[in-house]
């Protein structure tokens, strides 16, 4: 029998969240992981226009999992964050 690891995958939306735990084999990529966790259909979006990465680090597609890590897909982002924190700002001094 093949050796296997455990993954997850991860993706967040403002209003619902996608955490699945996976069992693949050795030598899974983070691409192969995306695949097989469901996520496009679940959420019917197209997986492959997303920065992907390993615990909060983006890397590569082909990168080769280890046991234990939480792939995670990250939205593109709608506003800077340091202007967001300026507008809050503005907002509470008047």
């Amino acid at each position: 029998m093949a050796e296997t690891i455990r993954v997850e995958v991860a993706y967040a939306e403002p209003q619902r969240q996608f955490l699945r735990a996976l069992e693949v084999p050795a030598g899974t990529t983070l691409e192969q992981a995306i695949g097989a966790s469901g996520l496009a259909d679940a959420f019917g979006i197209d997986v492959d226009t997303l920065e992907a990465g390993i615990w909060s680090k983006r890397r590569d597609r082909g990168t080769v999992l280890g046991d234990g890590d939480r792939v995670e897909l990250y939205r593109p982002l709608v506003v800077d964050p340091k202007e967001a924190r300026r507008r809050r700002a503005v907002k509470r001094t008047g």
